[in-house]
């Protein structure tokens, strides 16, 4: 399944970037907890890539809404489990399949912890509570923040950027009240997507690692000019659009 999605994604998106400073600090042991912005459709497949290429010893699960499952109910034979996202049973349910993957020390668990679609430049970013309440389950666990955030630079398709913040253990955050625990879990988050998006807004690639690049260029009858041209003058062709000058 991880080969559909990279390929599917190559196919639509441009690349998916980490910032060169925001590689995840994966644990020796014990289980994970990754909770991130929900920007996009997309995040489904950037956690799949990104639990492929940095947690590649853990078997990674996910909650989504239970009406999406049943539209796309690929995502429930790599992990992804149904929740009521709009009802207190929903939560409970939520708190107790999120404890029993964490009993295991080499489960991560990938939460949209916005609970809805919210754009990057939100604030605050309003986390839902469960998120916070999951660590009382497994204290055991590290939680790490991810940001997430697309763009335009100079390609047709889109990049995918993304970043882990620092990492958390959970009995430090089980020793704060729920509220406090809430508000530090929604500031490190917010910090690491106000550090992604300064790196965004450069457009350096030099700033980022790619982790997955597809298929550069315009295409279409434009790149096949561009190939063309590129023949006559004896020059090996470059589709990206930096190839232009070439």
């Amino acid at each position: 399944m991880v080969s559909t999605f990279r390929r599917y994604f190559i196919r639509h998106m441009n690349a998916l970037r980490i910032a060169s400073w925001g590689l995840p600090d994966v644990p020796q042991r014990g289980p994970v907890v990754v909770y991130s912005n929900h920007p996009a459709w997309w995040d489904a497949a950037v956690y799949i890539l990104a639990a492929d290429r940095f947690f590649p010893a853990y078997e990674s699960y996910a909650p989504i809404d239970s009406a999406m499952l049943a539209q796309y109910g690929i995502f429930g034979r790599i992990g992804a489990f149904g929740v009521d996202l709009d009802s207190p049973r929903g939560a409970a349910d939520f708190l107790k399949a999120g404890g029993e993957i964490l009993a295991a020390s080499d489960r991560a668990l990938w939460i949209t912890a916005q609970g809805r679609f919210g754009d990057v430049r939100e604030r605050p970013l309003g986390l839902k509570p469960g998120v916070a309440r999951l660590v009382e389950r497994a204290p055991d666990c590290t939680v790490l923040p991810l940001a997430i955030e697309y763009g335009f630079w100079l390609e047709r398709g889109a990049e995918a950027f993304m970043a882990f913040g620092p990492a958390m253990r959970g009995q430090d955050l089980v020793n704060l009240a729920r509220p406090a625990r809430l508000a530090r879990l929604e500031s490190e988050l917010a910090a690491t997507l106000d550090r992604l998006s300064a790196d965004v807004q450069s457009r350096e690639p030099a700033r980022f690692r790619a982790v997955l690049e597809g298929r550069a260029g315009v295409g279409g009858l434009y790149d096949g000019w561009r190939r063309m041209a590129a023949a006559l003058r004896g020059r090996a062709f470059d589709p990206s659009h930096e190839g232009r000058a070439s």
